[in-house]
């Protein structure tokens, strides 16, 4: 066997053993769509729910919150940033710093300035590579985030919003995630947790009766009470969003990248198989080369 036919084999057998991995992760991330999509949509009833209770208490009553009101002077903005633990998701995690770093822009042209809040390793990785500060880090659940993991990081951001901007506070939260749309399109938005935006519908109907509304024991005890679990019913949506994205770009590379081992296993094995025929029609000619040559030796002895 020849050296070139050797790194042929050599080569067709490393691919192989590629594509059965990259395989084995497309099936993988399949079925960890189906989970990520069920979780998805068992929680979008709370946050529907907690959504309108919301809305009822700041649209229906006088109470002033802190989370609802909105400070004179801007000058720090804190960005949540949602990446992935692990590569091999295509564009997944770069995309959505894009969709951060184009935020962090806009930020900083209205004379705020950006303080990160970072969760998955490729989002902290980024920010560590640059040398940037950090507020708060969390990583280790990207791809399957339960609710305790939204409340550690809504604690953190209501605290800081609470606190003075002189003491290290922040004056308002945006939020940098990617939402799943289908298994074939997972797109980065940017919404802004807090302060609450509380939008009044426009043109309604005159004969449209609405409810009416008792708080009890006060509007505002009543907000206390949902604020913070409105703010982790979004934050772990957006989390659950971003699973699941995850898994769609990771199953969908990891599709691409059998895709490409096969094809290129069929080049290299039409490669090895001319380099074996060259081979062998080079074989065939030394041996009819040295038939001829002994026969041509016998006559000149004759």
């Amino acid at each position: 066997m020849g050296a070139q036919l050797r790194v042929y084999r050599r080569r067709i057998r490393t691919v192989q053993a590629t594509k059965k991995i990259t395989k084995a992760m497309e099936l993988i991330a399949a079925s960890r769509i189906i989970k990520a999509q069920a979780r998805v949509a068992a929680s979008t009833p709370y946050a529907e729910e907690i959504t309108r209770a919301v809305s009822a208490v700041a649209s229906f009553s006088t109470a002033d919150h802190p989370l609802t009101r909105e400070k004179e002077d801007r000058s720090r903005a804190a960005m949540l940033l949602i990446t992935s633990d692990r590569g091999l998701a295509g564009a997944y995690s770069s995309t959505a710093i894009k969709e951060g770093e184009s935020l962090a822009e806009l930020l900083r042209s209205e004379g705020k300035e950006v303080v990160p809040y970072l969760v998955g390793r490729k989002g902290i990785g980024f920010y560590r590579f640059r040398r940037r500060e950090m507020a708060a880090q969390w990583s280790g659940f990207s791809d399957s985030p339960q609710y305790a993991h939204a409340k550690e990081i809504s604690t953190t951001l209501i605290a800081d919003f609470l606190k003075p901007t002189e003491e290290g506070g922040v004056d308002e939260i945006h939020i940098v995630s990617t939402r799943f749309v289908s298994m074939i399109t997972q797109q980065p938005q940017v919404r802004r947790l807090i302060p609450l935006e509380v939008v009044e519908a426009e043109d309604v109907p005159e004969d449209v009766i609405y409810p009416l509304y008792d708080f009890e024991p006060s509007a505002e005890q009543v907000l206390d009470a949902l604020l913070p679990r409105y703010i982790e019913s979004r934050v772990y949506n957006a989390l659950l969003q971003s699973a699941a994205s995850e898994h769609a770009a990771r199953r969908r590379a990891m599709k691409a990248a059998t895709d490409n081992a096969e094809e290129l296993s069929r080049n290299l094995t039409r490669l090895a198989n001319a380099a074996r025929q060259a081979e062998i029609t080079q074989e065939i000619s030394e041996i009819v080369g040295g038939a001829n040559a002994l026969a041509d030796a016998s006559t000149g002895r004759e």
